[in-house]
């Protein structure tokens, strides 16, 4: 300290200076000096900021009392861009956050939680020459808040304000319902979940469930409403729908499933008849395809081909010559969809003659004829 009775300057020296030689200063600090029933002497500032010591005076005689000083910056925080904003962590994770500030000399840093002392068994604070560290290793919701950094210095003081917001998954919906089926729709009705995770809701995701597969399909998502009709469901199915809440962390970990199912069921279908007059389809006998003349050789057998066309169903008869031949074994005849035939089996010189087919219904009667020749072989 100076002397009692001594006047004091504050003074950055630069050099003394005494009968032509020059002492120079050691720079540490700041000087006040005076010698005893002199004047003040002084000395030139120095441009560089720093601090000096002297032990001896600038006449060279007895060392002079003087006061020593720091020099001092004012305190101030740098806070990170990403903290100007709140700070998001989800439940058990850890909260890591650095705060550089600066001051001179080294200031007090104070951390506080929403206007109260850290609990110290869960939050860590370390401090350093330029920075402070706050730490949470594993957070939760109960940790959300605003957390202030008080540096001072003095009289002086600089606070910053971060807040932080611990978020988890939401609880389920409540109370879902099934208001009403009708045709492929389905209505729904929920309330919130009485849990949010400590974050606004999202939304809500809404899915079904087909009873024969038994899988679940998302046919809503982030959907803001606590109503909802599902709509394009399959005719003869039956669904079972479920509700999930969302927020910033993700869906709630369960959802409320409907305790009733939706039955789609088929309409019904009225088919109203306009009446009609009845078509007749009867038809007396008439050939469409007539028999035709052939000749044969002995011993090979010959067939012969005609068609009829008759509604009812004809009886159809074979002639020979005019002749019934009906139930000769020489003779088979066949009739197939309205197609005649008749096979001559190796035919001998008395078969030749005129071969006639006879069709007759209850509507009437046809006949074709054809001329068949035996040759002799060559």
């Amino acid at each position: 300290m100076l002397s009692r009775g001594f006047f004091s300057q504050l003074l950055i020296p630069k050099s003394w200076r005494d009968d032509g030689s020059s002492l120079p200063s050691r720079r540490e600090g700041w000087i006040c000096w005076v010698l005893p029933g002199s004047p003040a002497h002084g000395a030139q500032p120095d441009a560089v900021s720093a601090s000096s010591k002297l032990s001896s005076s600038p006449t060279g005689g007895s060392p002079l009392n003087f006061l020593s000083f720091l020099h001092s910056e004012h305190p101030k925080i740098w806070l990170p861009r990403a903290l100007r904003q709140t700070y998001i962590r989800k439940v058990g994770e850890a909260v890591n956050l650095l705060i550089p500030f600066q001051g001179k000399p080294r200031p007090r840093a104070i951390w506080t939680h929403d206007g109260c002392a850290l609990d110290t068994s869960r939050v860590s604070v370390r401090h350093g020459e330029r920075d402070s560290i706050l730490f949470i290793r594993e957070a939760q919701r109960a940790d959300s808040g605003r957390y202030q950094l008080h540096v001072q210095l003095g009289g002086l003081e600089a606070t910053a304000a971060i807040d932080i917001l611990v978020i988890e998954r939401p609880g389920p919906p409540q109370s879902i319902k099934l208001l009403d089926v009708w045709g492929s729709s389905a209505t729904l009705e929920w309330t919130p979940p009485q849990d949010t995770g400590n974050a606004a809701l999202l939304g809500y995701t809404v899915q079904k469930a087909d009873m024969k597969s038994g899988l679940w399909f998302t046919v809503l998502e982030r959907y803001h409403h606590t109503s909802c009709t599902v709509s394009n469901l399959i005719v003869g199915n039956s669904y079972a729908f479920r509700v999930f809440a969302e927020n910033q962390c993700g869906l709630s970990e369960t959802a409320p499933i409907t305790a009733d199912l939706a039955h789609i069921q088929k309409a019904a279908t009225i088919y109203k008849t306009e009446g009609f007059a009845q078509r007749d389809f009867s038809e007396a006998p008439k050939f469409t395809q007539p028999l035709a003349d052939c000749t044969t050789v002995i011993g090979y057998d010959t067939q012969l081909f005609c068609c009829v066309r008759a509604s009812p169903k004809p009886k159809i008869i074979w002639l020979k010559n005019k002749m019934d031949i009906q139930g000769n074994p020489k003779y088979r005849a066949l009739t197939h969809l309205g197609i005649c035939s008749l096979e001559i089996r190796k035919p001998g010189p008395f078969d030749g003659g005129i071969y006639t087919c006879k069709a007759v219904n209850p509507l009437g009667e046809a006949s074709v004829d054809c001329r068949v020749d035996v040759k002799a072989p060559n």
